[in-house]
């Protein structure tokens, strides 16, 4: 669930921002979201790359499909997977308000700094 403060920063509840940066932090998944942003894969396909079966790819596969990330989509005997990037684009703004307020911090700092004998 999204909502957006009259700032219009986007706010997302913490068990979806949780589950998305919980997702993003293993270098697995990552690869398979950078993979997936090429276009459309199978499981198979997703898990060439990887020196792991294709149960533990599908198990990462599971976790990127659970926080929202991508989804799946059954083609005969063959799961084909699509990036879903709505999910990462609200982490993103949700990051950005903090980049801008540490970069006024910073900035502020810098000029308190360069006014005094250091």
């Amino acid at each position: 669930m999204t909502t957006e403060d009259k700032r219009g920063m986007v706010r997302q509840s913490r068990s979806d921002m949780d589950s998305v940066f919980g997702a993003l932090a293993d270098p697995t998944r990552r690869a398979i979201l950078a993979r997936l942003s090429q276009g459309d894969a199978t499981v198979s396909e997703l898990s060439e790359p990887h020196d792991m079966s294709l149960a533990a790819v599908s198990r990462h596969i599971h976790v990127l499909a659970d926080a929202g990330l991508m989804s799946r989509v059954r083609e005969g005997k063959r799961i084909r997977c699509r990036l879903n990037a709505q999910p990462l684009r609200e982490a993103t703004s949700w990051l950005a308000g903090y980049q801008a307020f540490w970069d006024q911090t910073l900035d502020a700092l810098g000029e308190f700094l360069e006014g005094k004998d250091v």
